[in-house]
């Protein structure tokens, strides 16, 4: 039903003298083998696309057996989306003159289309994240987690909003934002913050809180670092049937075409997870080596990778009869390398709680011409509504997206 995507090449292949160490290293990512290329095996390319906008006539590409609506179009740089237990769908809108909003949308006739569309909360400094926790809503903005009064069904929230953490602000290339997450008991809220820089290149002093995500009691009391050394950790989500915690990670920019693959990976409290004096495990970084061996040695290598580049953000696991069952990623898309890589939503099946197979296009079409480095528009968020089917949000072409079973 799935159409094949970006695949792997399958060996080890690996450079000077950490050759025999890294083989060891890279093996067996649940059955299948990753190759890594040597660092500068090509040189750090850029390719940076030109947005179109969509005509008309034309819709991103689903598999057959589903189809392609507009929830809702027209917004001001739509980024992230989040679905409460109500049915109701919140999107934030960040960066722009117009935006920095959350607008809520309502499909009262389940068909894919939001019926009404009124502006949540305004004024804020560049939202991204959004949870219900009890009578609280809480919205993370690129400097702090906001916590506002709230009942299930209100159209607006006039309250003023209590912070109740700071966080470092902005980030390389687009690292501003902050995703919220409740945890199991909803006695916790996971943060994702990503890094400040490319590979700690500002001095790691500036790093404080950043590649990680933190951990926090619902009034913003008792922040610690739940797991570290993730670049750009965005997307949460937990895995249905081992019920743990997942994110999809964006990584470095400048080591070639096909270094370091994005991924996605189990959480594991108190792990790190490489960046930036390692990636992939415990490859050293070459432009950190020597600095922090230590941190090398204790490196986490990810579970599956996604391919470099690829910009993968957003994530969503199926827990609906109707959608395979795995994880759907949504790919924003590269800039750091000579040939398109990601624009897409991306889908790795599932079993038994572990990836089974390969990552597989689900959502496509994104990419006008590439040998104009034109595209349409530019997926974030991945989730689904109350009725069931998949929500992308699709930042670049100012539109969200409702995938259906037909």
């Amino acid at each position: 039903m799935i159409k094949s995507g970006y695949f792997f090449l399958i060996g080890i292949l690996l450079y000077g003298a950490m050759s025999l160490y890294a083989q060891e290293n890279n093996k067996s990512e649940y059955g299948r083998e990753l190759e890594l290329k040597a660092p500068f095996a090509t040189s750090s390319a850029s390719k940076v696309s030109k947005v179109i906008g969509w005509p008309s006539d034309r819709t991103p590409i689903a598999p057959d057996g589903y189809r392609v609506v507009k929830f809702a179009d027209g917004l001001s740089n739509p980024r992230w989306v989040y679905v409460a237990d109500n049915g109701d769908v919140f999107v934030s809108q960040a960066r722009t003159r117009q935006g920095n909003n959350i607008l809520l949308f309502r499909d009262t006739n389940g068909d894919g289309v939001a019926d009404t569309q009124t502006v949540f909360l305004a004024d804020l400094n560049m939202p991204f994240g959004m949870l219900v926790l009890g009578d609280s809503f809480y919205v993370a903005t690129t400097d702090a987690v906001w916590q506002y009064p709230y009942r299930a069904g209100e159209d607006k929230i006039t309250a003023k909003g209590k912070k109740i953490l700071d966080l470092p602000a902005g980030g390389y290339n687009n690292h501003w934002t902050r995703n919220l997450f409740a945890g199991k008991d909803g006695q916790k809220i996971f943060v994702t913050v990503g890094s400040g820089s490319n590979v700690g290149e500002n001095g790691m002093e500036h790093e404080v809180d950043r590649a990680d995500i933190l951990e926090i009691n619902p009034d913003g009391s008792g922040k610690r670092v739940y797991a570290a050394g993730l670049r750009n950790p965005v997307g949460l989500d937990y895995e249905p049937e081992s019920n743990m915690l997942w994110t999809a990670v964006n990584e470095r920019d400048g080591l070639g075409d096909e270094l370091v693959p994005d991924y996605i990976t189990s959480v594991q409290e108190g792990f790190f997870y490489g960046w930036p004096y390692a990636y992939w495990g415990k490859n050293p970084e070459p432009r950190r080596k020597g600095e922090r061996d230590d941190l090398v040695a204790k490196s986490v290598k990810p579970d599956f990778a996604l391919g470099a580049h690829t910009a993968s953000l957003g994530l969503a696991f199926s827990r609906s009869a109707a959608f395979p069952k795995g994880a759907y990623i949504g790919q924003h898309g590269s800039w750091n390398r000579s040939q398109f890589a990601g624009y897409k939503v991306a889908f790795v099946p599932f079993q038994r709680g572990k990836p089974s197979g390969e990552v597989q296009d689900f959502l496509s079409g994104f990419i006008a011409d590439e040998g104009k480095n034109e595209v349409y528009g530019r997926p974030v968020g991945v989730t689904f509504a109350k009725e069931g089917y998949m929500l992308v949000v699709d930042d670049a072409g100012n539109t969200i997206w409702a995938v259906l079973p037909d």
